[in-house]
């Protein structure tokens, strides 16, 4: 049975907080997830979130999702956060996660390769995954060992 743990409510390294927002029991791919907002030296620059176990559906989406506001993009803010959940992620029993990115989206695909990923394949997203919509990019699907 999954619970939640109070343990990464904050998670700091050097001028970057995580700081938690949200504990959501399950999301729409069934799975709970902890959602933060990012900090650096006390100021918003974005946000991630970990979804803790695997489904058809976290293959697709994978079990972290950040986004870096626009100013703060290209300073490695994404690559550190991830780094600093997987604490969250290694505490719930995880050895590897799935994390993926539009196919085109080359700043992300940057930052998952460069946390070590493997790529496991690009492909189109089957209609049964439940963020499918017309004309979605294809995705880009790594698997990272923690």
């Amino acid at each position: 049975m999954f619970t939640f743990t109070d343990q990464f409510d904050r998670i700091t390294s050097g001028p970057m907080t995580l700081q938690i927002t949200e504990k959501v029991p399950a999301g729409p791919d069934g799975l709970p997830f902890y959602f933060y907002d990012i900090l650096v030296n006390g100021q918003p620059v974005g946000k991630i979130s970990i979804r803790i176990g695997a489904t058809f559906h976290t293959y697709y989406n994978g079990n972290i999702g950040y986004e870096i506001d626009e100013p703060y993009r290209g300073h490695g803010c994404a690559r550190a956060a991830c780094r600093m959940i997987l604490p969250v992620a290694r505490h719930h029993g995880m050895t590897s996660l799935y994390l993926t990115c539009a196919e085109g989206n080359i700043a992300s695909y940057r930052t998952i390769e460069g946390l070590g990923s493997e790529l496991l394949e690009i492909c189109e997203v089957p209609r049964e995954y439940f963020a499918w919509r017309e004309g979605m990019e294809r995705q880009r699907v790594y698997r990272l060992p923690i």
